[in-house]
């Protein structure tokens, strides 16, 4: 079983100079001053200056930009090979129940409650009623965002076929957007370049002209809205066949929901029931906001050019959240508490990442290596104390020499 995705692709990053903004710009070598620099929220990164110069060596799934030199870098690749190999005997020994099982469970139960919460919805009563709306909106989030999320690097199956249906169903009609525009930005784009400048450093989250408290409460009410327009607007970068599919999954997707509510719940109006497909799709909006932001925004950004091998980038530019028994329903343990091993190992399912979470963090820490881990509530003042310098302005990038 692959434990990476693809390779990523080569467009080249923008440069972006200016004053750091939390993680402080690491020059020259052998400076004792380079040691245990904090990033924001606490979050350690534990970098030394050693000697010897980071430099865009190439390995663990990265490709050669073009224009970057490649240099050595033995030392990384070696670490890679070894912390793959150790989570290698642990897929190797797990049954398919825990590989795949778990998660797919979770899914087919969700689907399993969407009868329940049309028919709640159908009460006259306040709690029955509100009952309801919690069961559609954390059936649709767990659908959209821990389903879409698992399909778009093929974790619910080893099967390539039943991963393209799969990919279909959860993004195309349950999150209506597109499978190769989604598997594009995130699979290749974000993960393939984490937190680096102007490819795959969360820049899609920041709306600068929105201060802080409306981005942070108010605007996630709106993703419901923005997801499908964005869709509609991706798709001129689509062949006319996929576009056309995911027009109809799309179309498909709403008016299901739509007609349910009407039918089976008992909405009277098409307004009542558009207003309570909104309020169900948003129910977890904010928390879905916040934790793409909280676990890369803030940490080390690297150029295009001059990026650490993949063990260093990952464990440097990305932050687990601790686990949340709603969170890890609705979103899953990769997005949540596993994120790190996520993106080490992106193939692997939530209940794999969870599975292997003991053995990456030992592995790093005692390489010395950062194991960023915050909690909810930190990074959230965290982010509206320091709006602006995380959100608004462009990130510095981190010079990092010397790594160990």
């Amino acid at each position: 079983m692959p434990l990476e995705d693809g390779d990523p692709v080569r467009p080249r990053g923008q440069q972006v100079n200016g004053e750091v903004s939390g993680v402080p710009r690491l020059r020259g070598m052998r400076d004792p001053s380079l040691r245990d620099t904090t990033a924001p929220g606490d979050s350690r990164t534990d970098v030394m200056a050693a000697g010897w110069e980071l430099g865009p060596a190439l390995g663990d799934g990265d490709v050669t930009l073009q224009g970057a030199p490649q240099r050595a870098g033995q030392p990384e690749e070696a670490l890679m090979s070894e912390l793959s190999e150790l989570v290698q005997k642990v897929v190797k020994s797990s049954s398919w129940w825990e590989r795949h099982g778990v998660d797919i469970s979770i899914l087919a139960c969700s689907l399993l409650l969407l009868p329940a919460g049309f028919l709640c919805l159908r009460s006259a009563q306040a709690i029955p009623f509100l009952a309801g709306v919690l069961i559609l909106g954390v059936v649709h989030h767990t659908l959209t965002v821990k389903g879409s999320h698992l399909a778009s690097h093929n974790a619910l199956t080893e099967s390539k076929s039943w991963s393209k249906v799969w990919a279909i169903f959860f993004i195309e009609l349950c999150s209506a957007f597109t499978v190769e525009q989604a598997t594009y930005n995130h699979v290749k784009i974000h993960h393939g370049y984490t937190n680096v400048i102007g490819l795959g450093d969360s820049s899609t989250w920041k709306i600068p002209f929105l201060n802080r408290y409306v981005y942070m409460f108010i605007a996630p009410l709106a993703v419901p809205i923005l997801t499908p327009l964005v869709a509609l607007g991706l798709l001129r970068n689509v062949e006319w066949k996929a576009a056309l599919r995911t027009l109809c999954f799309m179309f498909l997707g709403f008016y299901c929901h739509y007609w349910l509510l009407l039918h089976v719940s008992g909405f009277q109006s098409p307004w009542s029931a558009l207003l309570c497909m909104l309020l169900t799709r948003s129910l977890l909006a904010h928390p879905y906001i916040h934790v793409n932001i909280f676990q890369h925004i803030g940490l080390p950004m690297f150029a295009a050019d001059h990026k650490p091998k993949r063990i260093h980038q990952m464990s440097l530019g990305v932050l687990n959240l601790p686990r949340n028994a709603l969170l890890d329903w609705s979103f899953g343990h990769s997005i949540i508490s596993c994120h790190v091993e996520h993106h080490l190992f992106p193939s692997l399912s939530d209940n794999m990442c969870l599975k292997i979470k003991p053995i990456v963090s030992q592995f790093l820490k005692q390489k010395k290596l950062p194991y960023n881990e915050d909690t909810y509530s930190s990074r959230f003042w965290l982010f509206l104390q320091r709006y602006e310098e995380l959100m608004v302005h462009a990130p510095p990038i981190t010079e990092l020499v010397g790594i160990q």
